[in-house]
């Protein structure tokens, strides 16, 4: 990869970094938002659905609207309006007008998974697209640990507001933006490789294996939105917490060592996935998911923290080893649109599990819940093992 490549990649980057920290700013200050307004986390919890509902359903049109109109635009547009409705944000003085500014704000969220993964997959070859998205995952798992880092940062005296808080968000994502603007250059057509065979593609999409899939990937994305949306929360009470330090600032700190173990778990799932295995090593993964699920259940004091960074470490394992799946299984030409919908359905589907943990109600019944669909999932690709082996034994 060359120089100007690469900087181009690292300027995706980090628009991807930025949409996690955009993401995961609502769980970081859910407990606030609750005590200000003096509501249950049940309506916290449809506050979280309603900012993921258009984050994940979003995703499939905004992919067909890069196609169309390139993604630099389209990036540029996702900065300004996350940067202007976290404004909004800024100046709500009801609960309900919050709904509103974080529905506009997922979807200009949704924007970036089909435009930014576009844009870096026509700017590179066969070559260098793998160490150009590992570039890319790195920045994403960086957002996702650093949002509650930031959060715990900014809360550390208590003397700012969640309202404060998102005003700060607007400078990087104006920043970004204008960055983007004035020094992206975007090619719409493939760039030169030096071995143009060098990529085996299939030819004909396993549709059937796909949809088994992403059902599979639903469940898991229901409950990473659950586990993420009240992960402070749940940290509150682990008993950890010095005497010097705020509330709203330890519980966010407690969250983004969890978060760092998950950026761990997806590192060591990337060394050991290999083609011909991933099946079996994603059920694994979800069935392992199930145990410390069940710890949370019933842990209490410190075990909770414990138990909450084991299932970070597991539970982030699934991400490249389900994104590869859908390359084994969709054809090349139509890649863009098996993320699209594998998008929209994990993250559709998932909005719902912020609803579904605030009225759901105990520690047991809430991760109790999710074991049984961590099983679901499990189950799910033990079928596709059992269709890839299948398929093998009859060529």
């Amino acid at each position: 990869m060359n120089a100007t490549t690469f900087r181009l990649v690292i300027l995706i980057s980090m628009a991807h970094a930025l949409v996690h920290v955009f993401e995961l700013s609502l769980p970081s200050v859910e407990q606030m938002i609750g005590d200000d307004f003096d509501v249950a986390r049940e309506q916290t919890g449809v506050l979280g659905t309603v900012w993921r509902v258009p984050f994940g359903v979003g995703a499939f049109f905004a992919g067909w609207l890069a196609d169309r109109f390139g993604s630099k635009p389209m990036l540029v547009i996702y900065l300004l309006g996350c940067a202007a409705t976290s404004l909004l944000v800024w100046t709500c003085t009801s609960f309900d007008a919050l709904y509103g500014v974080m529905f506009a704000m997922g979807c200009f969220a949704s924007i970036y998974h089909p435009a930014g993964l576009a844009f870096i997959s026509r700017e590179t070859t066969p070559e260098t697209r793998g160490v150009a998205l590992g570039w890319h995952g790195i920045f994403g798992s960086i957002g996702i640990a650093g949002a509650p880092f930031i959060a715990a940062l900014v809360f550390w005296t208590g003397a700012v507001t969640w309202q404060q808080y998102y005003l700060l968000l607007v400078i990087p994502g104006l920043g970004l933006a204008a960055y983007l603007f004035f020094g992206l250059t975007e090619h719409r057509k493939p760039p030169v490789t030096s071995t143009p065979n060098s990529e085996t593609e299939r030819d004909e999409g396993r549709w059937g294996a796909y949809l088994i899939l992403v059902a599979g990937g639903a469940m898991a994305g229901f409950i990473y939105a659950a586990f993420m949306h009240f992960l402070p929360r749940y940290l509150n009470s682990a008993e950890l917490r010095p005497s010097f330090m705020e509330p709203a600032s330890f519980r966010n700190l407690l969250a983004a060592v969890v978060l760092i173990m998950g950026v761990l778990g997806q590192g060591i799932a990337g060394k050991f996935a290999r083609p011909g295995r991933l099946q079996i090593q994603l059920a694994l993964i979800m069935f392992a998911n199930i145990g410390p699920l069940l710890w949370m259940a019933v842990a209490t004091g410190p075990a909770r923290f414990a138990a909450a960074c084991l299932l970070g470490l597991v539970h982030f394992m699934t991400q490249p080893i389900y994104n590869s799946l859908i390359a084994q299984y969709v054809p090349f030409h139509r890649r863009s649109i098996g993320y699209g919908f594998s998008n929209m359905a994990c993250f559709g589907i998932g909005a719902l599990g912020p609803t579904f943990a605030g009225y759901a109600g105990s520690d047991f019944k809430v991760y109790g819940g999710l074991a049984i669909a961590a099983a679901a999932s499990g189950m799910m690709a033990l079928i596709l093992h059992f269709i890839g082996k299948r398929d093998s034994t009859s060529v």
